[in-house]
């Protein structure tokens, strides 16, 4: 079981909506940290940041994480992650829901960051949404999820 993890997350997308990827950077795993590039289509930047959030709760809960902290440079995920902004677009609110119910099941926190502070989650993002996903597959390293 891990314990402890910190994510940096970020979506992008070249145009609004346009093609888009994911960035994704855990931190405190036992073998190192999972780097994550995703292509997700054509989507607009806020579904993105939430599909990249999503990514990582998904992530903690499969390496059996305790806590997760997630650094955000969306203050729209961030606001409305922590109850400050309601989620009223009908595109997001699937996304924002079943964030919240899966972060239910963590002892979660999220923090809003710069942007030059998420420089890693947000190259990953890129490259995904330019389509080089090669790179940031083989950066992440073989895990059991076997109980």
């Amino acid at each position: 079981m891990t314990s402890d993890l910190v994510a940096y997350v970020d979506g992008g997308s070249l145009g609004n909506p346009g093609m888009s990827g994911i960035g994704v950077v855990i931190d405190g795993c036992a073998h190192g940290p999972i780097k994550i590039a995703k292509w997700i289509g054509r989507q607009d930047n806020n579904v993105a940041e939430y599909v990249a959030l999503l990514e990582a709760l998904q992530y903690a809960l499969q390496l059996k994480a305790r806590a997760l902290h997630v650094y955000s440079d969306s203050e729209v995920v961030v606001r409305q992650m922590q109850g400050e902004y309601r989620c009223h677009s009908p595109r997001l609110y699937s996304l924002h829901w079943t964030c919240r119910k899966l972060a239910r099941s963590l002892d979660f926190s999220i923090s809003h960051v710069r942007r030059e502070n998420n420089r890693e989650a947000n190259r990953l993002a890129n490259s995904a949404a330019r389509g080089k996903t090669s790179e940031a597959v083989s950066e992440i390293p073989s895990v059991s999820f076997a109980s």
